[in-house]
């Protein structure tokens, strides 16, 4: 996601390496790449122009210091650091402010869907009911779309997934549907409900007007309008049609998690003026998120978004076991029990992509993601005996093989993974001891120039002592630690990490150096 906008600004961020001062030149030649990934992405051209204009006149109109003083320390900063923080500034500006807010009545509170077909309409009703039963409301689901058969089904299958009861009447009146669908929410002792209205394959006159009938016989208190990211500037074209007509109050933008370009997320804020509320991140009914533009971002710009990773472990793990698992790991004490439990926890927090996205690894060309990856560590971990996990020093070569042969794996995949969790308990055992070794994990260099920039606060999100642990000196000659499973660079390796040469790839090697050496002696004899 938002590959294509992120390319402008990280060459724009790699321009402004080594200078030594802001010049009108520089931030020219930074400008220019950022426009055109801007363009690329489909972001709307007169955004695109207005926005470029802000950050180049603050951009000039900053002096620069070598050194900033906070809390009795000197940080060297660069002017490439300060690029990064307008952008930072006017990309959240762009997209902000900030409203994730759904309205609610007294009574029976009225949330109206509208979209074209093919946005996801109806599959985000689902996730949105489900979002608003965390708030403590109890919704009703009515099925408005009597255009589309399979809309009505879809959403009645969702309706039983998510045990919400859901209204409908067939091929009736929407209008009426949504009349008796509030007073049977009455009826039933629901204070929430949601219409999934009619969509089309683009805009026209009769879809507008039945719109229009609903707004004006129910008074819907929230209407949203549910947008595809990946179709770019005709989601902007869409979303200005909509609120001339409606009056939008917010916009749910669906599959940014997919290959969205950004253009969307960027324009659509800025060109009608309404609220991007909130963002589908995946197909689980779960994966819809409150809008954060300062995540989007600092994301867009290669800096990950460490607080909404923050907010996505706070839902899924419990605290006080995080606090003892913690302990337990940087004593250098864990075993493949506390292992696979970590495995189990990243996998409830979505895609592993969608993971590693918001880790402030900067920039990520060339690492592999394999999704499947920790489905074969966990088969592997679920092989072994209880005994085994307990004390994974007792796997011996007879015992790797019914390993391999129980999880449908190699024997080369089962001595890498008890290396790679050896390696990583000795480094965590060593953090534990030496916490100035936390800079060599990657990521975290990443993230303590975030730190400078973004100016968060550490020791909220990760607590004191892991806040202090970043800003001790580094020991010389340490080894950076372990990627984790799932990720590498080509061929699984870690970035600059070299691959190991077999005997036989040595030999055939000098063999070709030797045919080489040869032809080229013919050569020079016939000549």
């Amino acid at each position: 996601m938002l590959e294509t906008v992120s390319k402008g600004f990280k060459s724009a961020r790699n321009r402004m390496r080594g200078f030594r001062e802001l010049t009108e030149e520089n931030v020219d030649d930074a400008v220019r790449d950022i426009r055109v990934s801007l363009l690329e992405a489909d972001v709307e051209f007169n955004v695109v122009k207005a926005f470029l204009a802000r950050v180049k006149e603050k951009a000039l109109g900053e002096i620069v210091r070598v050194e900033a003083k906070t809390e009795d320390k000197k940080n060297k900063v660069s002017p490439g650091d300060h690029f990064v923080k307008i952008c930072l500034e006017e990309l959240t500006d762009l997209m902000g402010p900030v409203d994730t807010s759904v309205k609610y009545s007294p009574g029976i509170s009225k949330i109206m869907m509208v979209g074209l077909q093919g946005s996801g309409k109806t599959t985000s009703v689902g996730k949105l009911a489900r979002l608003i039963e965390k708030d403590g409301k109890r919704p009703l689901l009515v099925a408005a779309d009597v255009y589309r058969p399979a809309a009505i089904e879809q959403l009645k299958v969702l309706g039983q997934k998510l045990r919400i009861p859901v209204y409908d009447e067939g091929q009736g009146d929407p209008v009426t549907i949504c009349r008796s669908a509030v007073a049977r929410a009455k009826a039933i002792g629901r204070n929430v409900v949601i219409f999934d209205t009619a969509g089309r394959l683009a805009i026209d006159e009769p879809l507008m007007a039945e719109l229009d009938r609903i707004v004006d016989d129910t008074e819907p208190d929230n209407i949203f309008l549910v947008c595809d990211a990946m179709i770019g500037q005709d989601a902007v074209t869409t979303a200005r049609t909509f609120n001339e007509r409606l009056d939008l109050d917010g916009i749910i933008l669906t599959k940014m998690d997919g290959d969205a370009r950004g253009g969307a997320a960027l324009s659509i804020k800025a060109v009608t003026g309404k609220p991007i509320k909130f963002v589908g991140m995946g197909e689980g009914m779960d994966r819809l998120e409150p809008f954060r533009p300062e995540g989007i971002a600092s994301r867009i710009l290669g800096l990950g978004d460490v607080i909404g990773l923050m907010k996505d472990f706070e839902d899924v793990v419990d605290e006080e076991k995080a606090d003892a698992d913690a302990k337990q790991i940087l004593s250098g004490q864990f075993n493949l029990v506390q292992f696979l439990d970590q495995i189990k926890t990243i996998q409830k927090l979505g895609p592993i992509k969608a993971v590693f996205e918001k880790l402030p690894f900067g920039d990520m060309q060339g690492m592999q993601v394999d999704e499947k990856q920790l489905k074969r560590v966990e088969a592997m971990i679920q092989s072994m005996t209880n005994q085994e996990r307990e004390k994974p020093e007792m796997l011996d070569e007879s015992r790797i093989g019914r390993v391999a042969n129980g999880s449908g794996t190699k024997r080369s995949e089962v001595r890498d993974l008890l290396q790679r969790f050896f390696g990583m308990r000795n480094l965590m055992g060593a953090v534990g001891k030496q916490p100035g070794l936390l800079k060599h994990i990657p990521g975290f260099k990443q993230l303590s120039a975030l730190k400078d920039i973004q100016g968060l606060d550490m020791g909220e999100l990760m607590g004191d002592d892991m806040a202090n642990a970043m800003d001790q000196p580094m020991m010389p000659g340490m080894m950076p630690g372990m990627m984790p499973p799932g990720m590498g660079g080509p061929g699984g390796r870690r970035p600059g990490e070299r691959r190991e040469i077999t005997a036989d790839e040595k030999a055939k090697k000098r063999a070709k150096k030797a045919m080489t050496k040869k032809s080229r002696k013919k050569s020079r004899k016939k000549k």
